[in-house]
């Protein structure tokens, strides 16, 4: 059923509410477009889904959140980027960068500011705040699983997040729904039609994972495009700590040859970039042809200067991000990079959730996978 469809049916469970604060306003307004365009001609139709809603700061960095119309009897969507540290406030007379934690604390105040009128809250948190500080390593704290502890506390019903770091830290709020959402059909669709000259089968393409940790999403691609898989493994230095991690020391290469082949790399998040650029730089040694990497989250923290080099150099090919937190305006303007839009997939969540329909279809994205591969000429490896 298309998404015109679950409107006009009318079976919603309470009339539809988007919160979206500063941070993640251009994901927001993009969702609620898709929104608002389905809706057209059914009894659901509004003009914008989205209640306006503010968190000013006092001049002593004290905020507070505000919402600017009725939400009783809503489902609430409040939609948040962790990752927006281009939002700024005053702080004693200076200008303060939002952080995780400031973004963290203003969705707080949002949801008090519902005021326990909405018939049901739910978090759409693409980048999951404390993801990365998943699990305890002797005296350390659990960022991730309080933070879902507090929500659940608060009376949030689902969240719903994409490519986590580690999808177990669900286990700390139980009776809370939690949606982890992979965009594997977004990303192939983005490099199919970026790059129509891809070859995608055995003896042209391959997949290979940055690392162990990246082996479940990196395995998925290779089955479902019938190609091989390899996989680089990290030595570390154990005795020495460097920026709260044991520094690396090798990327070391499992698998067949890359040899004359185009290579998709496939990891959750580009932080500094220095491991993907490694294993970049590594498989060029090995003679591969054209190198492109994905990250659901490309935030490039070390600048974008060594991308640059590395894609003048013939090294990298393009780097494909989504648009799930911010991105810098230079870095939306680079040659490499392609951009992976994941507001439609998100509105489909929202609308089928808001229906009370089943998501599976939306979060095993196999048949439009297959369907892609049709329509480009290439034959789905469970076809032979």
């Amino acid at each position: 059923m298309d998404a015109k469809t679950i409107f006009k049916s009318g079976t919603r469970m309470a009339s539809l509410g988007l919160i979206v604060p500063e941070g993640a306003k251009e994901l927001g307004e993009k969702i609620n477009g898709h929104l608002v365009d389905w809706a057209e001609g059914s009894p659901e139709y509004k003009e914008t889904f989205i209640v306006e809603s503010q968190c000013p700061r006092f001049s002593s960095g004290d905020g507070k959140g505000i919402i600017k119309g009725t939400v009783r009897g809503m489902d609430l969507y409040f939609i948040v980027d962790m990752g927006n540290y281009s939002c700024q406030y005053r702080l004693f007379d200076r200008q303060n960068a939002m952080s995780p934690d400031d973004h963290f604390q203003d969705l707080k105040r949002l949801i008090q500011a519902a005021s326990g009128k909405a018939h049901r809250v739910n978090v759409i948190m693409p980048l999951l705040y404390g993801g990365r500080q998943h699990r305890r390593s002797y005296r350390e704290s659990l960022d991730c699983a309080v933070a879902l502890q507090e929500l659940q506390a608060m009376g949030v019903s689902n969240i719903i997040t994409f490519d986590a770091h580690d999808a177990r830290v669900q286990n700390a709020a139980p009776l809370m729904g939690f949606d982890n959402v992979m965009p594997h059909y977004q990303v192939l669709k983005k490099l199919i039609h970026d790059f129509p000259d891809l070859l995608v089968d055995r003896s042209h393409f391959m997949v290979v994972s940055p690392d162990e940790g990246a082996m479940n999403r990196n395995m998925y691609y290779a089955s479902v495009l019938g190609v091989d898989l390899g996989m680089f493994y990290k030595r570390r230095d154990y005795s020495s700590i460097v920026n709260g991690r044991n520094p690396i020391v090798a990327h070391e290469y499992l698998g067949d040859s890359v040899e004359g082949k185009d290579i998709f790399i496939s990891d959750d998040i580009i932080s500094s970039g220095e491991s993907m650029l490694d294993i970049a730089y590594e498989l060029k040694k090995r003679k591969a042809r054209r190198i492109f990497a994905y990250a659901t989250y490309a935030i490039f923290t070390n600048g974008l200067a060594a991308f640059d080099k590395a894609y003048s150099d013939g090294v990298l090919s393009g780097v494909l991000g989504s648009n799930l937190t911010y991105r810098t305006p230079e870095l939306l303007f680079r040659p490499w990079f392609h951009e992976v839009d994941c507001s439609k997939y998100i509105a489909y969540f929202i609308s089928a959730l808001n229906h009370e329909m089943s998501v599976s279809e939306i979060i095993d994205p196999h048949t439009k996978i297959r369907a892609l591969l049709k329509d480009h000429g290439f034959c789905p490896p469970d076809e032979g």
